[in-house]
């Protein structure tokens, strides 16, 4: 599972208020080269909720994404390569999504996060 999907999924449990950020328990990282976009990364920047990213990252072991950000940075080669990488071709290849508020357990299983409910969650 790339950073990026983590950006984009939240506990819905019933009941939940703030599902978000899931934390990240790393059984296995991996890395896969993925070629860089910039213009990918400079029209997806604004959707990134970036302190989320920042913390999934160093969890997953990669500590070179600075904690404040501009779009003013989107011009600079460095930070965009550091960005791709975080983003892109960092995988939890296994391990575990934590609802921030509850502690449920959401298994990563070969890349595939596994988000599905039990019946009194919905």
């Amino acid at each position: 599972m790339r950073l990026l999907t983590h950006n984009m999924l939240s506990s819905n449990i019933k009941g939940v208020a703030n599902g978000f950020p899931l934390g990240i328990e790393v059984e296995k990282v991996i890395e896969k080269q993925v070629e860089l976009s910039a213009d990918f990364l400079r029209n997806l920047f604004p959707k990134i909720e970036w302190k989320a990213l920042v913390d999934a990252a160093r969890t997953m072991g990669y500590a070179e994404l600075p904690e404040e950000v501009d779009s003013s940075m989107l011009d600079s080669n460095e930070f965009l390569t550091k960005f791709h990488h975080a983003l892109l071709e960092l995988h939890l290849e296994e391990g575990a999504l934590v609802c921030p508020e509850t502690g449920r357990r959401f298994p990563v299983t070969k890349g595939i996060p596994n988000m599905l409910l039990h019946e009194d969650e919905v």
